[in-house]
């Protein structure tokens, strides 16, 4: 949030008909709605106190309040709640389906016998993991694709920022998810631990990513757990290319941790899994 206050602001005080600007973001419509609300309670708490000291001071009463604040809401003037909740859909999205199914998948083969099958094939074991990943990185983009379109043309939801952008964040994104599906696989031995290993991952990953709650209004040990999360940089990621049209420069750090998790994460997982194969 942001006060504009005009230069000539001191003497239209003094003449009683003062304004002052209060520029909002409203990328976040619960925070938004907080702000919008108390920036105006604000500016009549702050009118009225000129008026008392006014009126004590001439013996009568203004006519009016001589401080009016107007307000200015950015990216979603309306407060609309599908503005913050449909970009967030997608990195939930995109965490659950490729977490889950990729961890069930490659536990299902050693459950049926049939991973043995594979190891005795002459592919190589990046091969596997590769064709293993690739359908459900398929399957990610076009659930991305559909809540982009169901998204925009039918809760109006804008994208205004490079829809390249947008694909190469989810890409990044997804090389997280894909890794910890994988390295979940590894270490489980039913499907049942493999579910239950990745859901341990995915229900703290939403509260703590800024899906429902703004993370400034965590605690500060939650806080500093979040970071630790690759969704988090996500969400900010996804809501600033869809509701603020940002460039590349204005999310880099985000992208430099999504690609450093991705990395990180997917090489550990392709390693314990080439492991596991011999």
């Amino acid at each position: 949030m942001a006060l504009v206050i005009p230069p000539d602001y001191s003497r239209n005080l003094l003449e009683g008909k003062a304004t002052v600007l209060i520029v909002l973001d409203g990328s976040d419509s619960s925070i938004g709605s907080t702000a919008l609300s108390t920036a105006r309670l604000v500016g009549q708490s702050y009118a009225t106190e000129i008026l008392t000291q006014q009126a004590s001071l001439s013996g009568r009463s203004a006519p009016s309040a001589p401080v009016e604040v107007r307000t200015q809401v950015w990216y979603n003037p309306d407060l609309n709640s599908a503005f913050f909740m449909i970009p967030a859909v997608i990195g939930m999205i995109l965490s659950f389906i490729t977490t889950i199914l990729t961890a069930t998948a490659v536990v299902r083969e050693r459950e049926r016998g049939t991973i043995e099958q594979l190891i005795v094939t002459p592919i190589r074991s990046w091969e596997l993991v590769l064709g293993k990943l690739l359908p459900y990185a398929i399957l990610a983009f076009i659930e991305t694709f559909e809540i982009l379109i169901i998204g925009h043309f039918w809760f109006g939801v804008p994208i205004r920022g490079s829809l390249w952008l947008i694909i190469l964040t989810s890409g990044l994104f997804l090389m997280s998810s894909l890794g910890i599906g994988l390295f979940a696989s590894t270490i489980a031995n039913t499907q049942q631990e493999a579910m239950l290993t990745v859901m341990m991952y995915n229900l703290p990953s939403i509260f703590l990513s800024g899906f429902f709650f703004p993370l400034q209004a965590m605690p500060k040990v939650l806080q500093w757990i979040s970071y630790a999360i690759p969704l988090r940089y996500y969400l900010v990621t996804i809501r600033a290319l869809m509701l603020k049209g940002v460039g590349i420069e204005a999310i880099q750090r985000e992208v430099i941790a999504l690609a450093i998790f991705g990395i990180v994460i997917m090489t550990a997982a392709a390693l314990r899994f080439r492991k596991r194969l011999d």
